[in-house]
């Protein structure tokens, strides 16, 4: 019996020992606060993820952009030199890498998010997602996220000429100089942990985002006005260090994928759920909140119209600029 009971602590220290092995810790970088809409569905997905595996992958998620500094240029290249393992960035950052990625974000080119995700899901958004690795990234999945809204601290926005002068906080990326330089007003190309100071010490007076990102950021605190504008179209890359996905375990890997897709579904959800709560709170906290109407909105979607040859010129694709505005156009 006592020899049984040994082999038996035997066996189990053994299979202990192999699980513990097998264990994995991965760590996921955001650039948005604990409150954010992206740092959220990071958090999601690691769950979703433990879940799968029995607890024996573990994400770590790390908001802010603290793994690497802030600067987002530089987050991507560290996932790409293996010092990051996993990173949630937004495709306007990524066009900086692959221009292709600006055919997203074409003004007024998709009608609402359900469309978004279809074209992410696409053949195109996973040509999107399969160039990665040309920068040495591995794309594990793109997520949408909601349309992008107007604030600023000067007037309620409800015509381009609205626009003029305004000194206004946008991606790095020249789609969004052209398009709202088209209006009269100044953009501010800047790194979004740059932006509450920036609007605090007025050096620009607004920017431009999903409103839940005012909220997440506290923007409303050096914000007066919030415009409903549902201008450009935006996503998220989930990238990974390619040797470190490669290092994994086959069910690994699969709970990875399956994770990112079940995530995405919850986000787009989530994010629905949350637009008229984000913008209760913008009006609870002092801010004026308006929609442009159809007539309104009409006169901004002619702007982008009028920039249609230098949007394309910018996606440096023509071929994957007329597939895009084709599927936008016929789905």
């Amino acid at each position: 019996m006592k020899h049984y009971t040994l082999r038996s602590l035997i066996a189990a220290a053994a299979l202990m020992t192999a699980s513990i092995a097998h264990a994995e810790t991965l760590t996921l970088s955001t650039p948005d606060a604990d409150t954010s809409e992206i740092t959220l569905a990071a958090k999601k997905f690691a769950e979703i993820v433990s879940s799968k595996t029995n607890g024996e992958l573990t994400i770590k998620v790390f908001p802010n952009g603290t793994l690497y500094g802030g600067d987002p240029s530089a987050g991507v290249k560290q996932l790409a030199g293996g010092s990051l393992d996993m990173l949630l960035n937004s495709t306007s950052l990524y066009a900086t890498f692959n221009p292709k990625f600006t055919a997203i974000a074409i003004p007024y080119q998709f009608r609402d998010i359900e469309q978004l995700r279809a074209y992410l899901d696409s053949d195109l958004g996973q040509e999107l997602q399969s160039d990665l690795g040309n920068i040495g990234i591995k794309g594990v999945d793109l997520w949408s996220r909601p349309l992008r809204q107007i604030t600023n601290s000067k007037l309620a926005i409800t015509s381009p000429a609205d626009m003029k002068g305004m000194k206004l906080r946008v991606p790095n990326n020249p789609l969004w100089v052209e398009f709202f330089g088209a209006m009269g007003a100044a953009p501010t190309p800047m790194a979004f942990a740059e932006v509450y100071n920036a609007l605090q010490l007025k050096v620009v007076d607004g920017q431009e985002n999903p409103i839940n990102v005012p909220v997440s950021a506290k923007l409303y605190e050096v914000q007066k006005y919030a415009t409903i504008s549902n201008h450009i179209a935006d996503a998220w890359v989930l990238g990974m260090n390619p040797a470190r996905f490669d290092g994994l375990s086959d069910s690994f890997k699969t709970a990875l994928n399956d994770a990112a897709k079940e995530t995405e579904a919850w986000k787009a959800e989530n994010d629905a759920a949350d637009i008229e709560k984000s913008i209760a709170t913008l009006k609870a906290n002092g801010m004026e909140v308006n929609e442009l109407t159809d007539d309104q909105r009409k006169a901004f979607v002619d702007v982008a119209a009028g920039l249609e040859e230098k949007f394309s010129a910018l996606v440096k694709d023509q071929s994957f600029f007329d597939r895009t505005r084709a599927f936008a156009t016929t789905n």
